[in-house]
């Protein structure tokens, strides 16, 4: 613990597949994220691992096994497990050499695949359960192992989803069986793991087609549907046309293999389906009006999800009443008004939420909180810092800018006027309705962002520089074409798709999007918070753009975080936190203000703070390198900066 405040991921406990009473979650440890054992019978819990920097990724086998992913500093290293009583830990495999974790997955029969990184390619290797690994494949670039078949004879990699390879499915001797494209007329393909029963090969795909996100699967020994006909390519898809939705979804398969789950991100809330393949049946799953952060079936008709909504921070159901592992307790609800707003903009309205201070007359300072991705979106959901801000007596603004998921395909492919500057558009648009409203004060209005988002709050800054009075960006993209040099292979392709290039091939476009360029015109105070190891906004171009803002004297403060991108240790949240609300409520509201409040409990990790959902699993035991893992959004192979 640091003072009141605990770290902890926002999803709902991993299950025991042979019994469901047993399972593993993440939770506070003194100020980290660890992982522990919950026992729904006896409702004890238990700690597994305990380490300096703290654990995130983590599952449960069917035999109970607990695995976790014990990294080093810079995030490379091994899949460990011990039983779920207790024990020896034990490697999960031995021989590979440490890597970034890019998936696990487990089959019923203790074959585990692990998938392991670096920063030129990924190996995917397999053997038994402690036993020596085998390496199956090597590719280049960032891939990510998505599932396994409950007798572990086939694995699913997947790639890019809009590539030529973006799902292949492999033989446990690395034997090609199908190579699934996601590329021109076919539209983006995500895997999300077969099915859990013995009794069939059946890999549960999503489709874009049409503007719309559809069911797919692919048999080993089923037709192919028309245009994707070809050996060894698609072969094997059905496309589940009857089922289509028109914003981002991700599914889960139900432990009988029948019926898959789907959960809906549509304009800042979540919406859940229970689809029959068979039946070709779509049922909506009742749940309270907000966010379901993670869902997932269970046995029988039983449905675990974590609910939240702006007021309420998360808490974990059961439609079936089976205990689960208790919810942090964060002070609800929180204080304020919160609404929906929506601003005309030229492709469509833009979709802001909005938490005003209680008690407001008149216009407020405001701080417009900008989500990262850019494949992303800000949800209906409890957010620590929105809980700060309102507390402090500031207005807060989430906008779902242009590029956001959760508003459909057409939306998140809008970048008209460019890379970061359709973004700022649309921030701009927002203030400019809300200072027309007699909400937000012209004159103290700031921008707080983090990695994706930090980028945006540099680029606003310097392109309209009239409309903002502070900003903070934490882990922020600076300088485009610097970071695309300096990151990882996957946010390089992330960059590809998003400029349509290179920097060589395109520079004047990385060059016209780069906060660096505009470093001068900046007029507003700024706060700039970034990290010593991280490698998705690595700092050589922060501190290029620290020592452009120094040249043309632009007033602003930073501070440095000796740790990666993402993080598992409440001290850092709690230390640019409090930093930030200091600085908004100095620069906003000038001296002579009460003094702001105490910050509550944080419920804030990783990215110093947005809530992520989390990942679908796939057979037995799945486990992405992301636990965020929407046919949209974050998931692993299409990662976001944050």
């Amino acid at each position: 613990m640091t003072g009141r405040y605990q770290v902890y991921r926002a999803a709902l406990p991993e299950v025991c597949a042979a019994d469901p009473a047993r399972m593993a979650f993440t939770a506070d440890a003194e100020g980290r994220c660890e992982v522990f054992t919950w026992d729904a019978r006896t409702g004890r819990t238990r700690q597994v691992t305990d380490r300096p920097q703290g654990t995130f990724h983590h599952a449960i086998d069917r035999d109970g096994q607990v695995w976790w992913f014990d990294e080093d500093e810079h995030g490379a290293g091994h899949w460990r497990f011990q039983p779920f009583d207790g024990g020896a830990d034990r490697p999960g495999l031995t021989g590979p050499a440490p890597g970034e974790p890019r998936g696990l997955a487990v089959g019923d029969n203790a074959t585990v695949a692990m998938g392991l990184g670096d920063a030129r390619t990924t190996a995917v290797h397999i053997g038994p359960r402690g036993g020596p690994a085998r390496e199956v494949t090597r590719v280049d670039g960032h891939v990510t192992l998505s599932g396994i078949t409950p007798d572990g004879r086939l694995l699913a990699v997947s790639g890019a989803a809009g590539s030529a390879r973006a799902v292949t499915v492999l033989a446990d001797d690395g034997t090609k069986h199908a190579v699934l494209p996601g590329d021109g007329e076919h539209g983006r393909l995500w895997s999300l793991g077969f099915a859990p029963t013995g009794d069939r090969a059946e890999l549960l795909l999503v489709r874009e087609a049409d503007d719309r996100y559809l069911l797919a699967s692919w048999r080993p020994d089923a037709e192919t549907d028309g245009p994707l006909a070809g050996p060894t390519t698609a072969s094997g898809i059905t496309t589940h046309t009857w089922c289509a939705f028109d914003t981002e979804i991700t599914a889960r398969w139900h432990p009988d293999g029948r019926f898959v789950l789907v959960r809906q991100d549509r304009h800042g809330r979540s919406a859940l389906h229970r689809v029959d393949l068979g039946a070709r049946t779509v049922e909506p799953v009742p749940v309270p009006r907000g966010t379901l952060l993670d869902a997932a079936p269970r046995a029988g008709t039983d449905v675990h999800y974590l609910w939240t909504d702006t007021a309420n921070p998360p808490r974990m159901a059961s439609t079936a009443g089976t205990p689960l592992p208790p919810t942090h307790g964060i002070p609800a609800p929180v204080p304020g008004e919160h609404r929906d707003l929506w601003t005309p903009g030229p492709d469509g309205p833009v979709h802001s939420l909005l938490s005003l201070p209680e008690g407001r007359r008149g216009a407020v300072p405001a701080v417009f909180l900008v989500h990262g991705g850019p494949a992303d979106h800000d949800r209906d959901a409890y957010d620590g810092v929105v809980h700060s801000l309102v507390a402090s007596g500031f207005a807060v603004v989430r906008v779902n800018y242009r590029g956001s998921t959760g508003y459909g395909p057409r939306w998140r492919r809008a970048f008209g006027q460019g890379v970061g500057l359709t973004q700022v558009d649309d921030l701009a648009a927002v203030r400019a309705d809300l200072v027309a409203r007699g909400v937000v004060r012209a004159d103290a209005a700031g921008l707080w962002g983090t990695s994706w988002g930090g980028y945006l709050v540099l680029l606003a800054l310097g392109v309209r520089p009239g409309l903002w009075q502070a900003g903070v960006a934490v882990k922020p993209v600076a300088d485009c074409a610097a970071a695309y040099r300096t990151s990882t292979p996957a946010l390089r392709a992330l960059d590809e798709r998003l400029f349509g290039g290179t920097p060589d091939e395109v520079p004047e476009r990385y060059e016209r999007s780069s906060p660096l360029r505009y470093a001068a015109a900046v007029r507003a105070p700024l706060l700039v918070a970034a990290a010593t190891r991280d490698a998705k906004c690595p700092p050589g171009q922060v501190r290029d753009y620290l020592a452009a803002l120094r040249h043309a004297r632009v007033p602003h403060e930073s501070m440095w975080l000796e740790t990666g991108h993402d993080g598992y240790q409440a001290d850092d949240h709690v230390a640019v936190l409090r930093r930030a609300v200091v600085f908004l409520d100095r620069e906003l509201r000038g001296p002579g203000r009460p003094a702001a409040p105490k910050t509550p409990r944080s419920d804030r990790s990783g990215d110093s703070g947005r809530v992520r959902t989390t990942a679908p699993a796939g057979t037995g035991t799945t486990r992405h390198d992301e636990r965020s893992s929407h046919a949209e959004g974050h998931h692993p192979e299409r990662p976001a900066r944050g």
